[in-house]
């Protein structure tokens, strides 16, 4: 294993997601990128996209995270990445690029594929809201396959590579209930997601089988093939205990929204102690037979916004946060950050090292009061403020 991985994700680059960057969907009711795609003519998709693409992440944003002392990034990628599902707009290119620019600062990358034909999940993030029906689609998890593969013959051998993860938070049984997905995520098309269903642990453990074999062979031994966990934390020992794997990382993402909504109180007692009584325990657990990351986690919580966001919910979900009676002051806000920072960095650091999520984000909370409190999910914002502990400070 590479020394800790101390990294952040480069999420709503090659990935869109409205809540990061609401102006790209203007002129739209688009929740996410597949309506974004299909209501804009294909000439203002694509022009809309390169444009976001070619200035939300620059050279310049690899330098700062090497100055920040970050020493990889995890890159969300799109099933589409290789232009060959239209109307979606291709971004090897892209890509091609960033290992360019990680190589010349020392900056390792994971790829992420982060959302699948007709999604993993049922989340915005998944491509497409409300509808959860890929696995039950074998050719498309055939052609996802095919995709990790070709990732794999591309990048296996570049120095700047990490390794692969083939699917981003799959959504298993045991979370399906707890995010609400029908509720939460309402399809734009009920006929469209009928049929939806979470992804079950036999699935799951099949197709990462097959992918492991499929990219495995194109990589350098030193790189990595990394799993999600399904939001099933203590699902894989057997997995790995008798599977034939060299190189593997099991992914984890803990978010404190998500520990809210299984009833972690909202204070900073309560968010410090849930931090070290489950995150911190259960890191050390499942590191004892996999190396574990933390690949999505933030500072995000109820108590800085001023007000329950149930589980993380913003007004693009319907929420009027524009009335907080309850907001911190800006020292008890800092404080409460660095906090709760630097208890999920020792966390993630009983297993392999972890990714913040994200690097930037474009919302306007000095302007939009229900924004209010969100602007910590963007890194750069965060050790500007002095919320987050940039590693050349510890």
């Amino acid at each position: 294993m590479m020394k800790k991985i101390n990294g952040v994700n480069l999420g709503n680059w090659l990935v869109l997601e409205k809540w990061m960057s609401p102006a790209l969907f203007d002129g739209t009711t688009a929740e996410d990128e597949y309506y974004l795609a299909h209501q804009l003519s294909p000439e203002m998709f694509e022009m809309r996209v390169k444009i976001h693409r070619s200035e939300y992440i620059t050279e310049r944003d690899f330098a700062y995270i090497a100055h920040m002392g970050m020493n990889s990034v995890r890159i969300p990628i799109p099933y589409f990445i290789f232009g060959d599902r239209p109307p979606f707009v291709g971004c090897i290119d892209e890509l091609d690029r960033a290992f360019s620019w990680a190589e010349k600062y020392g900056l390792f990358i994971l790829l992420d594929l982060h959302t699948v034909p007709m999604s993993q999940n049922g989340f915005d993030n998944g491509g497409i809201s409300g509808v959860c029906k890929w696995s039950q689609m074998p050719e498309e998890v055939d052609f996802v396959l095919d995709v990790l593969e070709r990732l794999a013959q591309r990048y296996g051998t570049r120095k700047g590579l990490l390794g692969i993860q083939p699917v981003n938070e799959p959504l298993t049984d045991a979370a399906w209930d707890m995010f609400d997905i029908s509720n939460r995520y309402a399809p734009v098309d009920p006929e469209l997601a009928k049929g939806s269903a979470p992804i079950t642990l036999e699935f799951l453990r099949d197709f990462y089988t097959k992918a492991y074999d499929r990219i495995r062979k194109h990589m350098d031994g030193d790189k990595y093939v990394v799993f999600h966990d399904g939001f099933q934390l203590h699902a894989w020992k057997d997995f790995f205990q008798n599977g034939n794997f060299h190189n593997v990382i099991l992914d984890t993402h803990q978010y404190l929204m998500m520990a809210e909504s299984m009833g972690c109180e909202q204070t900073q007692e309560g968010y410090l102690s849930y931090i070290q009584e489950y995150y911190a325990k259960e890191i050390a657990q499942v590191q004892e037979y996999v190396d574990v990351i933390c690949g999505e986690w933030s500072l995000f919580n109820s108590l800085a916004v001023g007000v329950d966001t149930k589980g993380g919910q913003s007004v693009l979900n319907g929420m009027d946060f524009s009335q907080q009676d309850n907001r911190l002051s800006d020292t008890a806000r800092k404080q409460l950050y660095r906090s709760i920072a630097q208890a999920q960095l020792d966390a993630w650091n009983q297993g392999s090292g972890h990714y913040y999520w994200n690097y930037k984000l474009l919302l306007n909370p000095a302007n939009d009061p229900n924004w209010y409190g969100w602007d910590c999910w963007d890194l750069g914002k965060s050790v500007s403020e002095g919320w987050f502990p940039v590693p050349r400070e510890t």
